[in-house]
């Protein structure tokens, strides 16, 4: 067998605070219609002491329940419902389940998340805290443990490959799309179904991030999160998920499926500096790793789209390890960012962001960076305006970088 195939998308499945539904999710990103917006998950109001912040990107929760209703389950926890219902949608558009479906498919299961099932986690602490030991629920070991996520994934749709889940901050869905890259090119499996998922908008760790100083005070939803802007002050927290169905050419050619794109190369790194403060050089080193494992000039790179948290040294340092990874191609390749639209979905935001790049090498355009009024000198790179913009070399990398300093970045091209 090849231990060098070539690894391509051929479903996506998306639960976002823009939708679910790619041609909506689509239109939003070309109209600048961000999905960051007041709080509503709980009442900020309802504590002895105020939260700092009362904005975020959320998912309908509408959506999220009739996804579930459609395949027979309830909500169970925030982070696993996301996970499901974009599973679901990635399964059937790669054709890989259906209603009928009885026969299992050994497929491996691997999941990014940051904080994993924070609401189950949220409720065990309020048992614990109101009614002591005797109040926890002996259900509270299945619901919290992290790899409830892609165990319950595996046993819904009957998959019998790994399972299992990925934890490494803001790459950790970047990682696991990395690791289904590399079992299918070097043979151990012919299709992984990966991605990741971010449910962190309960009391408990909403309100962690709202101490940490990161968050912007911006209460104008439209421009609470403005990555690369002079202006920006902080990032937007949000929730979501998307789950990729990455499969073999040769067996996507063999099933007829249609190939999204392609995944070119992965690379990873890590800073072995600060735990919060992010490395050029490591960053540099992942972008770097990427295009060698993909085998592409940096010349023939079109776009990228940006880890660009709308934060000081986030977009600096990255906008720097652009230009240390890319030299002079810098100064032509497109770069932008999407949390001005879904928000920092921390774990989620490496497989969020890979399916706009999908859709974005499909279209031949890269989505607006639509709150951008004066870049930030510092950031000196070719940064996408406030309108779409054409891309005109079809190569994108993906950059993901978290706390911890792990860095992962992967290379995409637009399907034959």
């Amino acid at each position: 067998m090849s231990r060098n195939r070539r690894v391509v998308v051929t479903g996506l499945g998306l639960a976002t605070p823009l939708g679910f539904e790619e041609e909506e999710i689509w239109r939003r990103l070309m109209a600048g219609e961000t999905g960051i917006g007041p709080l509503t998950a709980f009442d900020t109001e309802a504590f002895t002491s105020p939260y700092k912040v009362k904005l975020a990107a959320q998912v309908d929760d509408s959506g999220v329940r009739e996804g579930l209703a459609a395949m027979g389950r309830r909500p169970m926890d925030r982070a696993l419902d996301l996970a499901m219902v974009a599973a679901g949608r990635a399964l059937t558009q790669a054709q890989l389940v259906s209603e009928s479906q009885q026969e299992t498919c050994e497929v491996p299961v691997i999941v990014g998340t940051g904080i994993g099932s924070a609401q189950s986690i949220y409720e065990a602490f309020q048992r614990f805290n109101t009614k002591g030991p005797k109040g926890l629920l002996p259900s509270s070991v299945p619901r919290i443990m992290f790899n409830a996520i892609s165990a319950n994934i595996s046993m819904q749709f009957k998959l019998t490959g790994a399972n299992y889940m990925v934890i490494s901050a803001c790459t950790s869905s970047a990682n696991a799309i990395g690791d289904g890259y590399r079992r299918i090119k070097h043979g151990e499996a012919e299709i992984a179904l990966t991605g990741g998922v971010e449910g962190c908008l309960d009391p408990f760790f909403f309100g962690i991030w709202n101490n940490l100083g990161v968050l912007s005070p911006n209460q104008e939803p439209a421009f609470a999160c403005r990555p690369f802007d002079q202006e920006r002050q902080g990032t937007a927290l949000g929730e979501g998920a998307a789950i990729l169905v990455l499969e073999s050419l040769e067996s996507a050619t063999a099933r007829g499926a249609t190939v999204r794109a392609e995944v070119l190369g992965y690379g990873e790194s890590s800073d072995a500096g600060h735990l919060t403060g992010p490395s050029a050089e490591g960053q540099a080193g992942a972008i770097k790793a990427a295009l060698c494992s993909a085998g592409v000039d940096p010349d023939a790179v079109g776009y990228i789209n940006a880890h660009g948290t709308a934060t000081r040294s986030n977009d600096t340092t990255e906008s720097a390890a652009i230009r240390m990874a890319l030299g002079s191609a810098a100064d032509r390749v497109q770069v932008g960012s999407n949390k001005s639209y879904f928000g920092h979905t921390l774990g989620a935001c490496g497989a969020i962001e890979t399916a706009v790049t999908v859709m974005a090498l499909e279209h031949g355009v890269a989505p607006p960076n639509f709150n951008l009024a004066t870049a930030d000198p510092e950031c000196d790179v070719r940064l996408v305006g406030r309108e779409a913009e054409p891309i005109e070399r079809k190569v994108a990398l993906k950059n993901s970088f978290g706390f911890g300093g792990g860095n992962a970045v992967l290379v995409l091209s637009a399907g034959d």
